[in-house]
């Protein structure tokens, strides 16, 4: 699954795993959905490779357990993603000017 964003070609290989690895959704378009990988990189998924009601931003958990391929959504995560994003744009919003301006 491991592709390179600008591929356009769709891996539905399971990837494989030291241990726990954590993904993120970072968009879904019809089936594809986009994925952020923990080395940064983005490739794109089958949607009906994800647990049923992924949507973006959720932050998803892949473990082999006995050669079997375990994939949840960490839903305690992606809250904690969530509400970090949100107080860093509560923070640049904060510091925004007030006002008119000038064009």
């Amino acid at each position: 699954m491991n592709r390179d964003h600008s591929s356009h070609d769709r891996d539905d290989t399971p990837p494989t795993l030291a241990g726990p690895t954590q993904i993120t959704v970072d968009g879904i378009e019809g089936n594809v959905a986009r994925i952020e990988l923990p080395d940064g990189t983005t490739a794109d998924w089958d949607l009906a490779s994800l647990p049923r009601g992924v949507r973006e931003g959720d932050v998803v958990r892949l473990h082999v357990e006995h050669g079997d391929l375990e994939i949840e959504i960490d839903h305690a995560a992606t809250t904690r993603r969530r509400t970090a994003a949100q107080s860093q744009l509560d923070a640049m919003n904060r510091a925004a000017p007030t006002g008119e301006i000038d064009l």
